[in-house]
């Protein structure tokens, strides 16, 4: 990527590469602190470096748009401008505190994609507990597959394997099962859980105060946000198309647009993309990288954004990737899906 950049190549495959513009991917926005194990720190980044991000947008020619405005623009012919989106995952609340106020700032638009059981104060934020388990213990131990299985978390690589292993293991559960997993842990090393997923989400009043801007657009997440690929097919139905009228009877709008829970290539499969056509939205997202191309070459029910690693604060990574390169553009096919 320092070779692409230095040496102007992105520049030159850009119009190759480029496709019609680019949908950003972001999750929390909150100050760094210095806790030393933060595995969910690929998830967060500044409100600095979200401002340097806007700026760098603008400064490199990108039309900042609206959902609505991706649809158009991705089964039309393409501008000379390419387009950026900004969208959020999730529920958090430092989009209200932290996010929101740059972004009006520059008079950016923005979508947040929302899981309905989170402002109602149901929702499990199970990676922020699992977390704070590994952080305060040098041992702990759960049930896996009906076996008492130990870790040990004294030193820090161990509680970043730790983590990984624990978060990859409990993204293939069945929400009963990984709901039954964590609340397990939290009962067995005193984290409260439902307390700890209430604080770092937003209610319904701050919702309301977001949904109020024209800037913002509210999209759907599902309720409870499972990886859909986990779910009976009922199941994943039930979650795509309940989502949509819960958000939509509180917040007084219409709900056009929709995240894929996690959005990874695990997470869904072709059948959730008609599902989420036939519950009535305009366009769904995951978090497959890409670009979004023209003249309807991307479909927009499966439609690709670049997720940025807060870990990293290099405006000229990001550039790159935006030039697209890194992602050859998807050709329509007899079967273009994805």
């Amino acid at each position: 990527m320092e070779l692409a950049y230095f040496s102007g190549y992105f520049r030159l495959k850009q119009r190759e590469t480029g496709g019609a513009g680019v949908i950003l991917r972001f999750e929390r926005v909150r100050q760094r602190d210095s806790r030393p194990f933060q595995p969910n720190l690929w998830r967060e980044i500044t409100p600095q470096f979200l401002d340097r991000t806007i700026r760098a947008l603008k400064r490199w020619n990108f039309d900042l748009v609206t959902m609505d405005e991706v649809c158009r623009r991705a089964v039309t012919l393409p501008k000379a401008k390419r387009f950026a989106c900004v969208t959020f995952d999730g529920c958090c609340k430092d989009v209200i505190t932290q996010a929101h106020p740059v972004l009006s700032k520059h008079g950016v638009p923005f979508t947040i994609y929302l899981p309905t059981a989170f402002p109602d104060g149901i929702g499990e934020a199970w990676w922020l507990a699992l977390e704070e388990i590994i952080a305060r213990e040098d041992r702990i131990s759960l049930v896996i597959d009906r076996q008492e299985r130990r870790f040990a978390t004294g030193s820090m690589s161990d509680k970043y394997d730790t983590f990984e292993f624990l978060t990859s293991w409990m993204r293939t559960l069945p929400p009963p099962d990984l709901s039954f997993a964590i609340h397990d842990l939290c009962k067995r090393y005193s984290v409260d859980l439902a307390a700890l997923s209430r604080a770092a989400s937003m209610d319904w009043g701050d919702l309301t105060k977001l949904a109020a801007d024209p800037l913002v657009t509210i999209g759907s997440a599902t309720v409870n946000y499972p990886a859909l690929a986990n779910l009976k097919e009922a199941d994943a139905q039930r979650e795509i198309t309940m989502g949509k009228p819960v958000a939509e009877a509180a917040l007084r709008c219409t709900v056009r647009h929709f995240a894929y829970p996690f959005g990874d290539q695990q997470s869904w499969r072709r059948e959730h993309v008609v599902m989420a056509q036939e519950a009535g939205f305009a366009s769904a997202v995951s978090t497959i990288p890409g670009v979004v191309e023209a003249k309807g070459y991307t479909n927009l029910h499966a439609l690709p954004r670049i997720a940025w690693d807060g870990r990293q604060r290099s405006l000229r990574m990001m550039r790159v990737m935006l030039s697209g390169i890194m992602f050859p553009p998807v050709r329509p096919t007899s079967d273009n899906w994805v």
